[in-house]
C-alpha cells in the first residue's frame, strides 16, 4: 500500500487517534472493502506509536466491524456495505424485469448528480485518477482486450461518484455496482457484444469525461444521463438477441436431430396436401 494513507499520531499517540485516522480514511472512501493494511511493523512506525498502542487500536476496529484479521494473512478493511438486499429479496430482483428497469434508472439519475457534482469539485488529484483510467480504457479498447475495458469501465464510475465528494452518494453508488458486478441484474458482457456498443460506450465515457475536465456540471450531468440511457435501450435490445439466438438454438438441433434419424423414426407428414407460403 503506497505511504500517505496514514499520518504520524501528534497528540498523545493514543489508540483512539488512530482510530480515528481509520475511520475517516474509510469513510471516505480512501480505504474500500478489501484492502489490505501494511504489516503491525510497518503500520506502527508510519503513526509514530509502540505497537502495543497499535493493537489495541486494530481490535477495537475490529471490535466495530471496520477491520477483519484473516490468521496468517494480515488485516483488511471489512466489508463495511455489506448486502443492501437480503438473499430472498436479490432472488425476487433476478426474476423480475422490472427491477433492472428500476435499476437502470435510478442509476441514471443519480450518477448524473455525481458526474455534475465531480465537475464541480474534482481536485487535480481526482482528474489526474480519472485520466489514468480513461487512458487505459482506451488502450483496452483499441487492443480489444475486453476484459480489461470492462474493468476500466468500473473502475471509472467508481472514480467519478469518488470526485464528487459527497460521502453518501459514493456508497450508495458502490452498492449498486457491486450488484451489477455480482450479476443480479444483467451482464455487461451482453450490451459490449452487441454491434458498435464498445465504440459508443467509450464515446460516451469520454464525453462524461471531457465535460469533468472542463468543469462543465452541466455537460456532465447529460452526458452521464445519456450514457444511462443507452445502456436501457441496448439491455433489451441485447436481451431479445439473446433470446432469439437460445431458440434459434434449439431449432437448427431439433432439425439436425431430426434429419439424421432414420427415415421411419422421422415424423410423419400430414395427409393435407401442401400450401405455397406466398
Amino acid at each position: 500500500m503506497p505511504g500517505g494513507y496514514f499520518k504520524r499520531i501528534d497528540q498523545s499517540r493514543t489508540a483512539d487517534g488512530i482510530c480515528a485516522q481509520i475511520e475517516t480514511l474509510v469513510l471516505e472512501g480512501v480505504l474500500r472493502v478489501g484492502d489490505k493494511l501494511p504489516g503491525e511493523r510497518e503500520l506502527a512506525r508510519r503513526f509514530d506509536v509502540s505497537r502495543p498502542v497499535l493493537r489495541e487500536a486494530l481490535k477495537e476496529l475490529e471490535s466495530r466491524g471496520l477491520l477483519v484479521t484473516r490468521h496468517g494473512g494480515g488485516t483488511f478493511v471489512a466489508d463495511v456495505i455489506g448486502d443492501v438486499f437480503s438473499p430472498a429479496m436479490l432472488e425476487l430482483i433476478a426474476r423480475h424485469p422490472k427491477a433492472t428497469q428500476d435499476y437502470l434508472e435510478y442509476r441514471r439519475d443519480v450518477e448524473g448528480i455525481a458526474a455534475a457534482y465531480a465537475a464541480e469539485r474534482a481536485t487535480d488529484h481526482d482528474k489526474a485518477l480519472l485520466t489514468d483510467i480513461m487512458t487505459r480504457m482506451e488502450t483496452a479498447h483499441a487492443q480489444e482486450n475486453l476484459d480489461e475495458e470492462a474493468e476500466s469501465d468500473i473502475e471509472f464510475h467508481n472514480a467519478v461518484c469518488e470526485s464528487a465528494h459527497n460521502i453518501l452518494l459514493m456508497h450508495a453508488l458502490r452498492s449498486c455496482y457491486r450488484l451489477l458486478q455480482n450479476g443480479v441484474f444483467f451482464s455487461r458482457a451482453l450490451v459490449y457484444g452487441l454491434p458498435g456498443a464498445r465504440a459508443a460506450l467509450l464515446s460516451q465515457h469520454r464525453a462524461v469525461y471531457d465535460a469533468i475536465m472542463a468543469g462543465d456540471a452541466a455537460a456532465a450531468k447529460r452526458a452521464a444521463e445519456a450514457h444511462m440511457e443507452y445502456i436501457q435501450t441496448h439491455r433489451l435490445e441485447a436481451e431479445r438477441i439473446r433470446s432469439w439466438e437460445a431458440v434459434s438454438q434449439l431449432r437448427h438441433a431439433q432439425r439436425t436431430e431430426s434429419a439424421e434419424a432414420p427415415r421411419d423414426e422421422r415424423r410423419k407428414p400430414s395427409r393435407q396436401r401442401s400450401q405455397p407460403v406466398s
